[in-house]
């Protein structure tokens, strides 16, 4: 059961996600947040030391959420192309629990280019997912699924790129496609270059 305050934390990072999303990180002020929330400011900086701390605090949230989509799914005599097939699956996850949050993506990006502490809280967990990917592609070559000429770590970077560009396409034409289909076809369209095919 929540604390009280638990509850109020999480009332300001829900109404710091709808005010980032609707104003941008700049436009949406602390007062904007805490009107949103129905919290005083005191109760604002009794949690979160400034807008940006809150702002950081709901990036690790979102990139954890999605580290355990990712990489705690493994099931048992599934092989390393399989598992990452299946990883290209958890980008309907992403757009479903962002429903409508996707903008605070962009907003990550955008805030990474002008604040190094934004930036270094992005690229840690980036350079994470390309090493975890670099190490799967490694592991499926060890296990015989993937081909032993396969660079690991550029296959790492293209599938982050496919994944990241899929992301940025969401959020700027979001009717445009199903995304979570284009996903598991440029996965596919990746690893059937990568797999080793069995004689």
């Amino acid at each position: 059961m929540q604390t009280r305050s638990e509850e109020t934390r999480n009332h300001i990072k829900t109404a710091g996600i709808d005010e980032f999303c609707l104003k941008g990180y700049d436009a949406a002020s602390v007062a904007d947040i805490c009107g949103h929330a129905g919290v005083s400011k005191g109760a604002f900086y009794h949690h979160f030391p400034s807008k940006q701390a809150l702002f950081l605090s709901i990036m690790q949230d979102w990139l954890e959420n999605l580290d355990i989509e990712l990489f705690t799914r493994r099931e048992e005599g599934e092989n390393i192309p399989q598992l990452i097939q299946k990883m290209g699956s958890t980008m309907g996850f992403v757009f479903q629990a962002a429903s409508g949050q996707l903008p605070m993506f962009m907003e990550f990006m955008v805030q990474a280019s002008r604040d190094k502490e934004v930036w270094d809280a992005v690229i840690a967990p980036y350079r994470l997912y390309q090493q975890k990917f670099t190490d799967l592609i490694n592991a499926g070559k060890e296990e015989g699924s993937i081909r032993q000429d396969v660079e690991a770590e550029e296959t790492a970077k293209v599938l982050i790129s496919l994944a990241v560009g899929i992301l940025l396409q969401g959020v700027v034409d979001p009717g445009a496609a199903d995304w979570e289909n284009v996903t598991k076809k440029g996965v596919q369209m990746i690893l059937d270059g990568v797999k080793r095919r069995i004689e």
